[in-house]
This record gives structure tokens, C-alpha cells and sequence, in this order.
């Protein structure tokens, strides 16, 4: 039995990186509650297509795409093919991206490149290739980190500076698409209980202690939040922590 509560029904999404974790989460999410989705991947092919035989079984359609946020005219053809293979677009999630941590010193020029290749260029032409497509009542929501909002120790240096690009990206989408009718918002995880950062996990006890509420998040609490806001109106420009008080 299908079970969907409509919200975005008849609306088109795409959710990059949405093999696992907070991606997948949130593309069932949204097929969940009525959307169509195309998801990308890198390597995860058989996880992408689990994910789009999950999207089918709710009633959906779904499609995998193979596409790597570090290759320019991949990242920004992702759009265009998600919208060939399902009639349009109204929602994308910028949800790709890569974490390097360690010592400031350690990292490596190759370090820099493909971290801000995926994590800020991917998803300016992403972005920019989806304003295009879009229409009133388009929505674009970035999937950043509570790192913007407080680094706890070193290490976060890379991976903090590429994630505060995407606020300031944000907040400028807001402004130049706003006109049009197409929101753009920004979501900060705190610790999420994923492949990449398990809750049971060597260092997870000291990150669930630095939340407010004790405990790791879930990447279905993530997908909450931006199923609402591909559906939420007069939300623009704006940051939403999804992160137990992580930075409270």
C-alpha cells in the first residue's frame, strides 16, 4: 500500500549524493510525501538503485543518475537529466559532499582542490543549472554543517571553510531568485548517525556529548526538515540547525 501525505505531490526533486545516508533519507522523504526523485551517486550504484526501487515502491517514480559533484559539467548536467527523465524540476537538495579533516598543516593541495570542487563549485553549478530550470515555487536546499556555527577543535578547517561558502550562497540565491518566486535555504546537521559517522563509532561519545540533547541525530530528523522546506512558503535566506544544540 502506498502511503504519502501529498504535500509535494505532483512536484519533481533531485537529491545529489542520495545513495545513503542523509541523501537517501531524504529523497524517500520527499517521494514519501508525493515527490518524484532522481537521485546521483558516484560509486554507490546498487545503494542508488535500492533507493529507487524504495521511491517506486511508495508509488513514485525514481531515477539514478551517475554523477560526480567534482566534475563541473557533471555536477551541472545532473539537473539537466533529472529533468529530462522525470518532466521538470521543483526541488533540488545539494546534498553531495566530501569531508577531509586533519591538521592544517597536513592537508595537501589535492585536499583543497576536490574538497571546494565538490562541496562550494558543484554546488554553485548545480544551483545555477537548476534556477534555470525552475519555475515559481522552485526550492533549492543545501545540506551544509553545524561547523559553520561552532568548530569544536582542530581539524574542521577545510571542511568548515567549504561549508561557510554555501551560507553565503544561500543568502545570495535568496536574494537573486527571490524575485521569481524560488526559495533557497541551508540545513546544518550536528552529528548524524550515518555510514561516514556512525553512532557507535570510535569518536561518536564525545561529538553526542557536545549536543544539547545527549544523543546523535537521525538522517530521517534531516530529511524532516527539508521535506518541510521544499514545501514551505515565505522561508528564504535562512539557516536551520538540525543538530540536538550542537552549537547552542
Amino acid at each position: 500500500m502506498t502511503t504519502t501525505d501529498g504535500t509535494l505531490e505532483g512536484k519533481v526533486a533531485l537529491v545529489t549524493g542520495g545513495s545513503r545516508g542523509i541523501g537517501a533519507a531524504t529523497a524517500l522523504r520527499l517521494a514519501r510525501d508525493g515527490a518524484d526523485v532522481a537521485v546521483t551517486c558516484v560509486n554507490g550504484s546498487d545503494a542508488a538503485a535500492d533507493v529507487v526501487r524504495r521511491i517506486e515502491a511508495l508509488g513514485r517514480r525514481g531515477v539514478a543518475l551517475r554523477a560526480d559533484s567534482a566534475d563541473a559539467d557533471e555536477a551541472a548536467g545532473a539537473v539537466e537529466r533529472a529533468a529530462v527523465a522525470l518532466g521538470g524540476l521543483d526541488v533540488l537538495v545539494n546534498n553531495a559532499g566530501v569531508g577531509v579533516l586533519g591538521p592544517l598543516h597536513g592537508l595537501a593541495l589535492a585536499d583543497v582542490d576536490r574538497v571546494l570542487s565538490v562541496n562550494v563549485r558543484g554546488v554553485f553549478l548545480t544551483s545555477q543549472a537548476a534556477a534555470a530550470r525552475m519555475a515559481s515555487g522552485g526550492r533549492i536546499i543545501t545540506i551544509g554543517t553545524c561547523m559553520t556555527q561552532r568548530v569544536p577543535g582542530p581539524g574542521g578547517t577545510l571542511y568548515a571553510t567549504s561549508k561557510a561558502a554555501l551560507v553565503g550562497l544561500t543568502k545570495a540565491l535568496a536574494r537573486e531568485l527571490g524575485g521569481r518566486g524560488i526559495a533557497a535555504n541551508i540545513v546544518h546537521p550536528g552529528p548524524i548517525d550515518t555510514d561516514m559517522n556512525p553512532a557507535d563509532g570510535p569518536d561518536a561519545a564525545g561529538q553526542a556529548a557536545m549536543t544539547a540533547v545527549g544523543r546523535y541525530g537521525t538522517a530521517e530528523e534531516v530529511a524532516g526538515m527539508v521535506a518541510y522546506l521544499a514545501g514551505a512558503e515565505y522561508v528564504t535566506g535562512a539557516e536551520f540547525a538540525v543538530d540536538g544544540g550542537f552549537a547552542a
